[in-house]
């Protein structure tokens, strides 16, 4: 009987893998009332304990290696999921939002995310001493904030509620469109890496990123959207289509800009960023799905899943000296996570506060600064730049070369950024708690609220009413 039994269970990595994955997403929904507004925990840093747990490291359960996945694979998930993000967060924005906001969003895309970028390089230059092409290349992986991190800290919990909509809606438009804008800088870093005239690096970086990839792909983004949103509403006036299949449209049109633009190779997150702006900007769709929470169910399936992934996949071996990478250590590493979340954003962000218009006090820039989190828009980014420098082309080996003549910069880019990803991951997915908990125990004690940290009303020093734009409609179909 035993001997019967043991061949019929196939105890294969992918096999547990469905059973880790799926048991905790069925945890996670049992509690996630308490976790996001007792414990103020984002799915996050969970999905992506979880696969460290589980992961070749420790209990060796979930391992993507033996399921033959390869660095394309990675690549391809990553893009899926920050591109569906990046659509969510074009649709969800207040109709015609950039019409009235593009002063603010603009300053955080171009002087902020430059000094993002710069700074970022000069400490990664400084704790490691590596060639500052190599350093340009691992800041423009992590000068963009996380779609997916922001909107697992910024929407659906009562913290949320506590933050003016409008902080909320620049923080969210920022991270759908910086991930797209991200490309000139590692493109920049890249061109520089592999020499050639002044005039040569400039033209391809001008002709090839800055028009083709992102304005092209911007532009083909808006014109998709809103010619989807002329068709879907014909169908639906006409009763061509039915309910089923009008929530699927929005999933289908946001993998049909991503084929777009990954196929034409556009940049493919402000192609689907402009898909979902396009789509909704005058808000009838979302006013039309606004009560079935398709973004939230995709966060939890879909992007719960990648982090989890992304746990697993982690390159702890590299986060020590080896003969390739003798400048790595794990203090180094620790030294310059440190500096890139203190140094990164919120300077630069406290400087320009003024010439921002949707920040209205010094503790809402403050808090735009903080919450400029790093995730899988990095990820993306760092296997495309390993496939540039391995392979000269957008698409990666299947596994990093044993010997190349970039092995030590493909091996830098890919620890460094890991490892500040990880960070970020923990720190920004856990930053709500520690700032729910501060600020329970700064009140006196009649003022707490009678849970820790159960406080409700908005977070002080922060603009909630006239002027602080909470007339502006929480999804773009409210019409108040």
């Amino acid at each position: 009987m035993g001997s019967w039994l043991s061949k019929q269970i196939e105890p294969t990595s992918a096999h547990f893998t469905y059973l880790v994955l799926s048991l905790f997403l069925l945890a996670y929904a049992f509690f996630s009332d308490f976790i996001r507004n007792r414990l103020h925990l984002s799915e996050p840093p969970l999905a992506t304990l979880v696969g460290i747990l589980f992961g070749p490291r420790a209990l060796d359960v979930v391992d993507p290696e033996t399921w033959g996945w390869q660095d394309t694979v990675t690549q391809e998930a990553a893009r899926v999921v920050v591109s569906l993000q990046v659509f969510s967060v074009g649709v969800e924005l207040p109709k015609a939002y950039f019409s009235r906001h593009w002063r603010s969003v603009g300053m955080l895309l171009v002087p902020v995310m430059t000094y993002s970028w710069l700074v970022t390089a000069g400490f990664v230059y400084a704790v490691l001493g590596i060639d500052w092409a190599t350093c340009l290349v691992i800041s423009a992986c992590l000068a963009p904030t996380d779609p997916v991190l922001a909107a697992a800290v910024l929407q659906g919990s009562k913290f949320s509620g506590r933050v003016p909509r409008r902080l909320r809606h620049l923080l969210s438009a920022e991270s759908g469109c910086n991930d797209g804008t991200s490309f000139p800088f590692l493109y920049a870093g890249l061109l520089i890496f592999m020499k050639g005239s002044t005039s040569e690096i400039m033209k391809d970086w001008f002709l090839s990123t800055i028009l083709w990839q992102c304005s092209i792909g911007l532009i083909v983004g808006l014109t998709l959207g809103h010619f989807a949103n002329r068709a879907l509403r014909i169908a639906e006036r006409r009763n061509w289509i039915d309910a089923s299949s009008f929530l699927a449209f929005y999933i289908l049109l946001a993998l049909l800009s991503i084929g777009i633009g990954s196929t034409l190779g556009l940049d493919d997150f402000l192609v689907a960023f402009g898909a979902g702006t396009g789509f909704a900007w005058d808000g009838w769709f979302a006013n039309k799905t606004k009560e079935t929470d398709l973004p939230n169910i995709l966060d939890l399936l879909l992007n719960s899943s990648m982090f989890v992934y992304f746990g697993a996949i982690i390159p702890w071996r590299m986060f020590v000296p080896r003969d390739i990478t003798p400048f790595i250590t794990p203090g180094k590493l620790i030294a310059l996570l440190a500096l890139i979340l203190l140094f990164r954003r919120i300077p630069i962000v406290l400087v320009f506060k003024p010439l921002i218009p949707d920040l209205r006090t010094y503790r809402e820039a403050l808090f735009c600064g903080h919450f400029g989190p790093m995730g899988l828009g990095g990820l993306f980014l760092v296997i495309e730049a390993r496939a540039r420098l391995e392979t000269g082309e957008s698409i990666p080996l299947p596994h990093p070369p044993k010997h190349h003549p970039n092995k030590m910069q493909i091996e830098t880019v890919w620890l460094v950024v890991c490892f500040i990803l990880l960070g970020s991951t923990f720190v920004h997915g856990c930053s709500v708690a520690v700032i729910s908990l501060a600020g329970h125990f700064m009140r006196e004690k009649g003022e707490r609220a009678p849970l820790l940290a159960g406080e409700e009303e908005g977070l002080g020093g922060m603009v909630h009413e006239g002027g602080g734009g909470e007339s502006e409609p929480s999804v773009s179909g409210d019409e108040d």
